[in-house]
């Protein structure tokens, strides 16, 4: 789950990592009163006003501009930010419309850094990634300088050591900027890893990471994802969705309980089971790599789905215009092959479907329920196996293109 950058600077504060200071504005208005509000607090009249989408890149993208003229300037910014439609190298050629604002104060910057926070699932630890190539993409740091990335990890039982924030400080250079500097540092790391565990945070990025004129260390910016499976543990993270940001159909996949993802493939996949499902992507795009066939979708049903739910993610995975036939591959374990087979016919049927379907079933009553595809009258196959189904999907996707 992703949320903007003032809302992560927002939870930022609350465990003590120091950030400049700003307000979100929703109007252009807002974003006027805002400038005035920072420059009679700050005594300084440059503010700058940054679009508010879950994507990196916005400064290139012209969502990030610097207003030295007061609050005049930061309204006539806003006034062209707010609603404008930001192309950024994560958002692809359609962009993403500009809905909010944040108004922030602006800053006298001797260096930018980068930090992140994350997940490392190679150790199965937290990792810190700090580099000295702030307010780069580091993906393209990684590829043309990996030296320059900067990796410790955290022992779980003992945290994040002293010696540990010291140790990336020094590589950083930040020793240049005097004692203060390290002991900024040092603090904003271990305030940030507190931050990591307690909110269930599975990536945490800084980019960049500033060092001031007078030596401070600041966070700059805020790219904060929680990760989904302890939604059950924070309520709070409902007041910060943003539907506008989020895949409506993953949206109403979750309503409906199943588990979505959207992807940029032509083969629509239905599976229940993560795994499984997972193994399904990766033999289809093994099978259909020469011929540019590929999953249009992560889709898992779970283990008791049953006919409402088949015709539900039928539905969904028929939104994208892209899928040009789709794979079912269902092993009934808790549920019967013959009654998820009527499920997909019926499904098939309410639907109208005009693409191709290739269901691989496998457990109780699996003839029965191959039977019951194969004389359904429609344009279902049945697979034997999942390399089977593989091989059918990616013919039956070259007949339709």
């Amino acid at each position: 789950m992703k949320i903007h950058e003032y809302q992560g600077k927002q939870v930022f504060a609350r465990y003590g990592v120091p950030i400049p200071k700003g307000y979100p504005a929703f109007t252009v208005a807002e974003a006027s009163a805002a400038a005035a509000k920072l420059i009679a607090e700050t005594g300084n009249s440059v503010v700058v006003v940054k679009a508010q989408i879950h994507a990196g890149g916005r400064g290139k993208g012209g969502g990030v501009k610097v207003a030295k003229g007061g609050a005049k300037d930061a309204e006539e910014l806003a006034t062209r930010i707010l609603g404008m439609q930001l192309v950024t190298h994560q958002t692809g050629p359609a962009g993403q419309k500009v809905k909010r604002l944040y108004i922030e104060q602006g800053l006298e910057i001797e260096r930018e850094l980068y930090l992140a926070v994350l997940v490392d699932r190679d150790s199965r630890r937290v990792a810190f990634m700090a580099s000295t190539e702030g307010g780069m993409e580091i993906e393209k740091v990684a590829a043309e300088t990996p030296e320059k990335i900067l990796t410790v990890f955290v022992d779980p039982i003992v945290g994040l050591s002293p010696f540990q924030s010291r140790q990336l400080a020094y590589s950083l250079g930040l020793e240049k900027h005097g004692k203060e500097a390290i002991a900024g540092f040092a603090k904003l790391c271990a305030s940030l890893y507190e931050m990591f565990i307690k909110e269930d945070c599975s990536m945490v990025e800084i980019n960049p990471l500033i060092v001031t004129k007078q030596g401070g260390v600041m966070a700059l910016d805020a790219k904060v994802t929680f990760d989904d499976n302890a939604e059950f543990r924070h309520p709070e993270w409902a007041a910060l969705v943003d539907e506008g940001e989020e895949d409506p159909v993953e949206l109403e996949a979750k309503a409906a309980g199943l588990n979505y993802v959207s992807l940029d493939g032509n083969v629509g996949c239905l599976v229940n089971g993560a795994g499984l499902a997972m193994a399904t992507m990766d033999i289809i795009k093994h099978v259909g790599e020469k011929s540019g066939v590929a999953p249009a979708n992560f889709l898992d049903v779970g283990g008791g789905a049953n006919e409402e739910q088949v015709t539900k993610a039928f539905s969904m995975i028929l939104k994208s215009p892209k899928v040009k036939a789709i794979f079912v591959n269902i092993f009934g374990g808790i549920m019967k092959c013959d009654v998820i087979a009527n499920g997909v016919v019926a499904a098939a049927k309410n639907l109208g479907l005009k693409v191709p379907v290739i269901v691989r079933l496998e457990g109780t009553n699996v003839e029965l329920g191959r039977k019951i595809l194969n004389d359904s009258g429609l344009r279902i196959e049945a697979a034997t196996t999942m390399f089977d189904g593989a091989t059918k999907i990616v013919k039956a996707v070259g007949g339709a293109q």
